[in-house]
């Protein structure tokens, strides 16, 4: 090759690179400014859902845009939807948001667009708990899941008549687009269905990390499940996966406990708080090694504890109506026994998120069959169905 092909060749491919770093200057410029999505806006407590368009800010710093493929519905939703709990309206909830990354702010670096993400519970990373491998229980949790504003202090969505409010466990996914954190921001392989990677941002993870982070049972000792909704049937799936034996189903839908038998519980039990001690008793006589209550209903809770074996631990994982009270005997904790609770599942979203997924694919964790699907314009039927009990796992689909 001559002199002045090789000349030609360098020109060419230099245009072609300036050309390609335009491109991508003017792309990233683009995803900077203000993106407009629809989102399923709460205006007043109580009420039901509305499809809205809104505004969404632009990334910040270690922020990132992405498109909401799959969210999940979570008892925590219908909570902060039905009573006061603090948070501005109108908002934006939804924290179990799964998708693909549009855009990132500056100075993040571990995904970038086109990446596959599930979207968990946002942390600030320097706190004392955050550095000591505990972001569940971060200083600042409250401030960045609850708050109602971005951690710079923006308002992240704009709608028909002012501001609207979100950055819901920094997420806020009942929408088409939502603003997340890179610490929140778990990427997930491509080929993972986001029906079934979403609910791995909350319910899931709660559940099973609860079992397998917070109690960490031993292969042969016994676990007892009070309340086979999502999280704790993630919770069953996680005990069988860890061998416990036996384990106990309790709830009041004969069908949700007749699920739990068929995903591996060896007994199950109509819950009644006057018999559940004696039930427990009747089955184990010397108490229950592990118990993880997702009711928080203080008479099963008490049940649960006066049924606990010597050491045995009792999980409390329910956010309950403001008023919400619970007591025992004191007595009752002789022994060794501990109530605790457990935020999260004790679980880093970075780590445990990953775990849970690989357990899913090996046939170890089977939480496919609690989902059903529903159009993201079906929300509201969907949230019905799942008070009502007719679903375990909601999961919307974007329209």
């Amino acid at each position: 090759m001559n002199a002045a092909v090789i000349a030609a060749n360098a020109a060419a491919t230099a245009a072609s690179a300036a050309i390609t770093a335009a491109d991508a200057k003017t792309e990233h410029a683009a995803a900077r400014q203000p993106t407009a999505a629809t989102a399923a806006v709460l205006r007043a407590r109580g009420t039901a859902y509305a499809l809205e368009p809104v505004t969404l800010a632009a990334p910040g710093p270690g922020q990132v845009l992405v498109e909401i493929r799959a969210c999940g519905i979570c008892h925590t939703d219908v909570g902060v939807q039905n009573y006061e709990q603090g948070l501005p309206l109108p908002q934006v909830l939804g924290h179990e948001g799964a998708g693909i990354v549009l855009a990132t702010g500056d100075g993040v670096t571990s995904v970038e667009r086109g990446d596959h993400v599930v979207l968990s519970y946002a942390s600030c990373g320097h706190c004392g708990n955050c550095s000591d491998d505990h972001p569940q229980y971060c200083s600042d949790f409250m401030l960045l899941n609850y708050a109602g504003l971005l951690a710079d202090g923006r308002v992240p969505m704009q709608g028909r008549d002012g501001p609207v409010y979100g950055g819901f466990f920094g997420q806020s996914s009942f929408a088409t687009h939502a603003i997340a954190y890179e610490r929140n921001t778990v990427k997930i392989p491509a080929d993972l269905d986001f029906a079934l990677a979403a609910p791995f941002g909350c319910g899931m993870q709660t559940g099973a990390g609860t079992v397998y982070n917070s109690l960490a049972p031993k292969a042969g000792q016994s676990l007892a499940i009070f309340g086979t909704g999502s999280v704790g049937l993630a919770a069953l799936m996680a005990a069988v996966d860890s061998g416990c034996s036996p384990i106990i189903a309790v709830d009041i839908n004969q069908e949700r406990i007749d699920l739990a038998l068929q995903l591996g519980a060896t007994h199950g039990i109509l819950s009644d708080p006057d018999h559940l001690a004696a039930d427990l008793r009747a089955i184990l006589p010397n108490g229950v090694n592990f118990i993880v209550d997702t009711t928080g209903i203080g008479p099963i809770i008490r049940a649960g504890t006066e049924s606990l074996a010597s050491r045995g631990q009792l999980a409390v994982l329910a956010v309950t109506p403001p008023g919400s009270e619970l007591s025992i005997n004191p007595n009752l904790l002789l022994g060794g026994k501990v109530i605790r609770g457990a935020v999260e599942g004790d679980a880093d979203p970075q780590v445990f998120i990953p775990e849970l997924i690989e357990r899913h694919r090996a046939g170890r964790f089977p939480h496919d069959r609690l989902v059903t699907t529903y159009k993201f314009s079906a929300i509201n039927e969907a949230v019905a169905d799942m008070r009502a009990g007719r679903v375990v796992k909601p999961v919307l689909v974007m329209d």
